[in-house]
C-alpha cells in the first residue's frame, strides 16, 4: 500500500475526532459560554448539517478541479474551522467555526474514496478504502476518548487546538505524499443527485437512515450530561465511558457488516433497530446507576452504529436497480443523510430538554428508531412485492 494512504487515514482521524469530540464537551462549553445545554448541543446539529451540504453540493461544484488541490482545500478549511474554534470568542463565532469544518468533512469523505482507489491498483481498491476510513473507527476508539479527557482537564479549546495540529499534519503529509496526476472522474452533477431524489425507493432508504441513524442522537448527544447529572459521575471519568462506546462501536461496525453480509440488509436492519430501540428504552431506567449505564453504553456503541454498513450496502444495490448511471451519487447522498438524521436528532434532543426533562431523551430517541423499524418493514414488503410481479 502506498504511503499516501496514511495521510489519507490522518486525515480521517483527525476529521473523526472533530466531528465526535463535541459529545463529551457539551457540559463543559455550555458552562464556560454561558448558554444552555440544548445550545451546546446544536453544534452537534450545525457541523452534521455542514457535512450534508458539503457532501453533495461542494462536491459536484468542485468536480471539475484537480484532485489534489480539493483535497488540500478542504484540509485546510478543516484546519482553518478548528482554528477559529480554538480562539472562537463566543457561542456565534463557534457555530461558524463548525459549519465550516463540518463542510470540509462532507467534500473530504466523499473524494477520499476516489483518491485512495487512484493510489492502488484495481485488485487492492476495497483494501486501500479499508484502510482509509480506519481513521475514523480509531477516532471513536481512540481520538474522542482522548480529545474527551484533554477537553475535561486544559480545556475544550485545547481539544480543538491538538485537533487543528493533526490536520495540518495531514495538510502537510497530503502535500508532500499524494501524487499531482490523480484520476480525474466523471464529475457528479447535480442533475445526477436530483434525479436520485427523485426516485421513491430510494427516498424510503434515505428515511430510514436519517430516522434510524438521528434516534441515536437525541440521547447520545447529551450523554455527557446525563453521565455526570443522573449517573453520578466526575466529568473527569466521561472520556473513559466514551472509550468504552468507542470499543463498542468498532466491534459493532464490524458485527453490523457480517450480519448484514450473510442476512442481507432488511432481516440485518431488522434485528438492529429493534435492539436498538430496547437499548434505548433501557438507559431511561439503568442511567440511574453507574454501574447499569456503563453496560447499557457498551451495548448502546455496538448497535448504534452497526446500522451503518447495512444501510450503506441498501441503498447500492436499490440504486443499482432504479439509477444504476448514479450509483456513487446515491451512495454519497446517504452520507448526507446520515448527518441530516445526527442533525434531526440533536434538535430534537435539545427540544425534549427545554420542553420536558434529560431523561427523557432516551426514550423518545427509542420510539423514533421504532419509526425507522417501520420503515424497514414497509421497503421489504416493497422489495418481495416487486420479486414477486418479477416472476
Amino acid at each position: 500500500m502506498p504511503i499516501a494512504l496514511l495521510a489519507l487515514t490522518l486525515s480521517a482521524f483527525a476529521i473523526g475526532t472533530t466531528e465526535f469530540v463535541i459529545v463529551g464537551l457539551v457540559p463543559t462549553i455550555a458552562n464556560d459560554l454561558g448558554v444552555t445545554l440544548p445550545s451546546a448541543g446544536l453544534l452537534v446539529s450545525l457541523y452534521a448539517l455542514g457535512v450534508a451540504i458539503g457532501a453533495p453540493v461542494l462536491t459536484a461544484l468542485t468536480g471539475r478541479w484537480n484532485r489534489k488541490t480539493v483535497l488540500l482545500s478542504v484540509i485546510a478549511l478543516f484546519v482553518l474551522g478548528n482554528l477559529l474554534a480554538w480562539q472562537a470568542p463566543s457561542y456565534s463565532s463557534l457555530i461558524v467555526a463548525r459549519i465550516l469544518t463540518g463542510l470540509a468533512h462532507g467534500v473530504f469523505f466523499s473524494i477520499g474514496s476516489t483518491i485512495a482507489t487512484s493510489l492502488v491498483s484495481k485488485d487492492k481498491e476495497a483494501s486501500a478504502i479499508a484502510i482509509m476510513f480506519t481513521g475514523l473507527t480509531v477516532a471513536l476508539v481512540t481520538g474522542v476518548p482522548l480529545g474527551t479527557f484533554i477537553g475535561q482537564h486544559l480545556g475544550w479549546r485545547t481539544t480543538f487546538l491538538v485537533v487543528s495540529a493533526l490536520g495540518l499534519l495531514a495538510l502537510i503529509g497530503s502535500a508532500l505524499l499524494v501524487p499531482k496526476d490523480l484520476k480525474q472522474p466523471a464529475p457528479a452533477k447535480l442533475s445526477s443527485q436530483l434525479k436520485v431524489l427523485t426516485q421513491p425507493r430510494l427516498l424510503l432508504v434515505y428515511a430510514m437512515t436519517a430516522v434510524g441513524y438521528g434516534g441515536t442522537f437525541v440521547a447520545f448527544t447529551y450523554l455527557a450530561p446525563i453521565l455526570e447529572q443522573v449517573s453520578g459521575f466526575q466529568s473527569s471519568a466521561v472520556g473513559l465511558i466514551m472509550l468504552v462506546y468507542g470499543v463498542s462501536v468498532a466491534v459493532g461496525n464490524i458485527w453490523g457488516g457480517r450480519l448484514a453480509d450473510r442476512m442481507g440488509p432488511i432481516k440485518a436492519l431488522h434485528i438492529i433497530f429493534t435492539a436498538l430501540a430496547l437499548v434505548l428504552l433501557a438507559f431511561t431506567f439503568t442511567a440511574q446507576s453507574p454501574v447499569g449505564a456503563v453496560l447499557t453504553v457498551l451495548l448502546w456503541g455496538a448497535f448504534a452504529f452497526g446500522n451503518v454498513p447495512g444501510l450503506q450496502v441498501y441503498v447500492v444495490q436499490l440504486a443499482e436497480k432504479y439509477t444504476p448511471h448514479a450509483v456513487d451519487v446515491a451512495s454519497g447522498l446517504n452520507i448526507a443523510a446520515f448527518n441530516v438524521g445526527i442533525a434531526l436528532g440533536s434538535i430534537i434532543g435539545g427540544t425534549v430538554i427545554d420542553s420536558l426533562n434529560l431523561m427523557d431523551t432516551p426514550w423518545i430517541g427509542a420510539l423514533i428508531v421504532v419509526l425507522a423499524l417501520l420503515l424497514t418493514r414497509l421497503s421489504g414488503f416493497l422489495d418481495r412485492r416487486g420479486e414477486a410481479q418479477a416472476l
